[in-house]
């Protein structure tokens, strides 16, 4: 009898375990989701501003180096001024980019994966 009894509760334990682990597998499925989701939608939006960035910058571009060739009377000068404009403008962004490009990436990214 004692047998019977013991093999009943370890038949409810064996099913309890089941449902805990089925639960907590459900639970993490639905966690990678959110993640993948929210990280997903973060990556679209900033292409998306990226590219609208980007056309304004190559139309400004041409704009600030046809004004340039005309300040200098050569338009080839004008281009190479807008060139040497943008060597320093990513020598200076290579110098700081772990404080203003790194830096907040990587707390965006620990931010949805680490505190929800």
């Amino acid at each position: 009898m004692a047998f019977e009894e013991l093999k009943e509760n370890t038949e409810k334990i064996q099913d309890q375990a089941k449902v805990y682990i089925d639960s907590h597998l459900a639970y993490y499925k639905l966690w990678g989701f959110k993640v993948a989701m929210k990280s997903t939608t973060l990556i679209f939006k900033f292409t998306l501003i990226l590219l609208c960035f980007s056309m304004v910058l190559l139309f400004g571009s041409f704009a600030a180096a046809y004004a340039f060739g005309a300040l200098f009377g050569s338009i080839a000068l004008g281009f190479l001024a807008v060139g040497g404009i943008y060597l320093v403008f990513t020598v200076l962004l290579f110098f700081v980019k772990d404080k203003f490009v790194e830096g907040p990436i990587l707390e965006k990214f620990s931010e949805i994966f680490f505190n929800e």
